[in-house]
């Protein structure tokens, strides 16, 4: 009997990607020739932005710029080496401290990305065995990060605290960790943190926060959403922001107790196996922070263009999420809907993201629209007068 033929990958792979395309569900690259603030070349066409992470408007901001370049012509660009080799430099330590300071933590730690931050954290904190206890809508490398750790992975209904104690009191005989963003990505809501808090204590779970999109932006000094919502390092161990938004920089952070510091040196693989960060990046990024604490204008300006934009999209009815950050999602249901309306405001000059499955929940396609302190009043106007022209559905608010 001859033996059955084995399935070839690449094909199996081609055959998923037609179908997701066939599903007007393919992700494409689109190039960018040139930035200016909120405006972007691509395609020989000058495009007004609404899709960017750059909260503050830090990205092109001559300080950074010019400790990028003052360490590069010191010290070169590739760190060379991991960071427990030899690729810890002074710019690196400088900026932990900085970090460790500013979210109100005993110590930082630095990986190259979010997503390796987070796949190294519940790698080494989690094994077989435990639970860790995670909101429906969390970023795909919180959810990645357990299952690759090997412990239980349970979910819960976006920001329900009552499921998520339901979660944990399920397996009351398991060490726990439970997982949330601070600012979620695509939805721009903020978690019941506080309520998570409390509930952490009472079943002695442990407690992350992802605040990639809170740092910077929420509390009076822009150290995010945790110390926002009164926390601090007791009642959140576990802190995880990103540099790459809004700092304007790349990289990310783990911010918590010397212990967590020292067990992540020892265990997180994500860390101990890659190159550290270039120096002058580092350089910049601690530039960006103390930008981030200083220049309180520009989250006051932030706030306000939200402010304007809300106020404006409540006059022409049109299906906002309740968010207060600058993620101001412009729900639309199908797929379809999503992509013409997109195409409709590149046509008109302006640029903003189509979400689809499988970033969000089927039926829950939107426009993803971030606004920055780069932008004015008039570029939010703008806007407004180029939603007025969209035929635009009413959706209903998500159940959870």
């Amino acid at each position: 009997m001859a033996a059955a033929l084995r399935p070839d990958l690449l094909d199996r792979l081609a055959v998923q990607t037609a179908e997701r395309s066939k599903a007007q569900l393919l992700r494409r690259l689109r190039t960018v020739e040139h930035a200016d603030g909120p405006w972007l070349e691509s395609g020989g066409q000058r495009l007004l932005s609404f899709c960017s992470n750059d909260y503050l408007g830090l990205a092109q901001h001559p300080q950074l710029i010019a400790a990028f370049k003052r360490v590069a012509d010191d010290e070169g660009i590739g760190s060379t080496s991991a960071h427990l080799v030899c690729g810890h430099r002074a710019e690196h330590a400088a900026l932990e401290e900085a970090l460790a300071a500013w979210t109100g933590r005993e110590r930082a730690l630095l990986f190259s990305t979010g997503y390796m931050a987070n796949l190294g954290v519940l790698q080494a904190l989690l094994t077989r065995g435990d639970v860790c206890v995670q909101d429906k809508l969390n970023h795909a490398c919180l959810l990645d990060g357990a299952q690759l750790a090997g412990a239980e992975l349970k979910r819960y209904p976006h920001a329900d605290a009552a499921a998520a104690a339901r979660q944990l009191a399920s397996r009351s005989e398991a060490a726990a960790l439970l997982a949330t963003d601070g600012v979620f990505s695509m939805d721009g809501d903020v978690a019941p943190l506080r309520e998570l808090a409390t509930l952490c204590a009472r079943e002695q779970a442990t407690l992350m926060v992802d605040d990639a999109h809170g740092l910077g932006v929420l509390g009076e000094d822009g150290s995010g959403s945790v110390r926002a919502a009164g926390l601090g390092q007791r009642e959140v161990p576990v802190l995880m922001a990103t540099l790459g938004k809004a700092l304007g920089c790349a990289g990310a952070f783990v911010a918590g107790p010397a212990t967590l510091i020292d067990g992540l040196m020892q265990f997180a693989r994500p860390y101990i196996y890659t190159t550290a960060m270039p120096p002058a990046l580092a350089a910049a990024a601690l530039a960006a922070v103390q930008l981030a604490q200083t220049e309180t204008w520009r989250r006051q300006k932030l706030a306000a263009l939200v402010d304007r934009f809300r106020r404006g999209a409540a006059e022409l009815g049109l299906p906002l999420a309740a968010s207060i950050s600058a993620i101001q999602p412009l729900l639309l249901g199908s797929t379809d809907a999503a992509l013409a309306a997109a195409l409709t405001l590149e046509r008109q000059g302006l640029l903003v993201s189509a979400i689809r499955p499988p970033t969000v929940p089927q039926g829950r396609a939107r426009l993803r629209i971030t606004l920055s302190a780069a932008h004015e009043e008039d570029h939010v106007d703008r806007l407004l007068v180029a939603l007025e022209t969209l035929r635009l559905p009413v959706i209903a608010p998500a159940s959870g």
